[in-house]
This record gives structure tokens, C-alpha cells and sequence, in this order.
């Protein structure tokens, strides 16, 4: 019973169509690739492969000796979607967070022109500081 059920996953193994799961993609050579580390905090690296995909990417330490350092980096990306959509995007991350632009983001709704009158306003007219008040009198 063993022998016949190590054959039929041996025939099984065999005739497996796995044509779908090993694509041209996984065999891309690279065309080129270079990136330099300084040891000042500083990088910078970019490559490119056979089937279009390229990606670059610099980054700089700042504020290295503060309490708070961060790294600042920009770069970008494109390659060719599997719809046949070509892809860019660049970013750029620093203590301002990460910042992409790329035409096929989302981009957010535009916002009407009532919120947008009722922001003005609150930002024109501040609330008045508060007052600290004394605990009230008692009665009897």
C-alpha cells in the first residue's frame, strides 16, 4: 500500500505543470549594479537588470552627533507591471517621513469647499486661552 502511494506523488512530482511559477523575470541578468558606503553616514547605490527594472536609492546621516540623528534618503524605481503598466516612483524619507510621488498612487479626494472655509476660519480665529478658574463658593 506504501509502494503505491509513494508512485502516485512520484507521478504526481512529475507531471506537475510549473511552467506559471518559473517565469523569464527569475533569470534577468543585471546589467549593472554599483553603491558606495562612506563611513561618514553617507550612501548611495543603483542597479539596473536585463528586464528593465531599475532602482537607485542616496541617503546622508544628519544631525549626527544630536540626541536625535536621522538619515535622509531619496531615490527612486520603475519596472513594467504584469499588466503591462510601466511603474515610477521616487521618495524621499527625513524627519519629514516618507514621501512618495508616482503616477499611479492614489491620490486623495479634494476636499469641499465648506470643510476647506470652516479650517480657514478656525485657523484665523484661535480659541481664546483658557482661564483658570477658582473652585466655586460654598453654599451653606
Amino acid at each position: 500500500m506504501k509502494f503505491l502511494v509513494v508512485l502516485a506523488v512520484a507521478v504526481a512530482y512529475a507531471s506537475a505543470d510549473v511552467s506559471h511559477v518559473v517565469k523569464d523575470e527569475f533569470h534577468a541578468p543585471i546589467v549593472s549594479s554599483s553603491y558606495d558606503i562612506e563611513p561618514q553616514g553617507e550612501y548611495k547605490y543603483s542597479y539596473e537588470t536585463g528586464n528593465g527594472i531599475y532602482g537607485q536609492s542616496a541617503g546622508v546621516l544628519k544631525n549626527a552627533n544630536s540626541e536625535y540623528p536621522y538619515l535622509a534618503v531619496s531615490g527612486g524605481y520603475k519596472y513594467t507591471s504584469p499588466e503591462g503598466q510601466p511603474i515610477e516612483l521616487t521618495f524621499t524619507a527625513d524627519e519629514n517621513g516618507y514621501q512618495p510621488q508616482g503616477s499611479h498612487l492614489p491620490v486623495p479626494p479634494e476636499i469641499p469647499a465648506a470643510i476647506l472655509r470652516s479650517l480657514e476660519y478656525i485657523a484665523a480665529h484661535p480659541p481664546p486661552a483658557e482661564v483658570v478658574k477658582s473652585a466655586p463658593p460654598k453654599l451653606g
